[in-house]
């Protein structure tokens, strides 16, 4: 009867090491940071508003022709972005919950927002 219950310890031990390590190998896939692309083009932000979790980043590329834009938020959510060309992007990584409104500067009516969720 002993044996029978070592053997059984045995088969449970054996059993969970693997399930247990394969578990471990897919938490850095459920954590990872993502980059999520808004496109500028038309004089529009698109997607105008996008949902991500604390650490990931948003990159925001210039499709437009000939104009120059730029990404500005309140000054105590980030300020204002450099301009950036035709086909440039600029990023910016957020580390901290809260809903964060921007426009285009030199365009005022350019708007979206960046829900940043934990």
């Amino acid at each position: 009867m002993r044996f029978s219950v070592m053997k059984t310890e045995r088969r449970v031990s054996t059993w969970s090491a693997p399930v247990f390590f394969s578990a471990w190998l897919t938490l850095p896939a459920v954590f990872a940071q993502q980059t999520v692309d808004v496109t500028i083009q038309n004089y529009r932000f698109t997607p105008a508003q996008v949902q991500i979790r604390v650490g990931d980043t948003v990159r925001w590329i210039n499709q437009e022709k000939r104009t120059s834009h730029s990404v500005l938020f309140a000054p105590e959510q980030g300020g204002e972005s450099e301009r950036f060309f035709p086909q440039e992007s600029w990023q910016r990584q957020f580390q901290t919950p809260g809903l964060y409104h921007y426009s285009c500067g030199p365009h005022p009516e350019m708007k979206g927002e960046v829900q940043v969720v934990p």
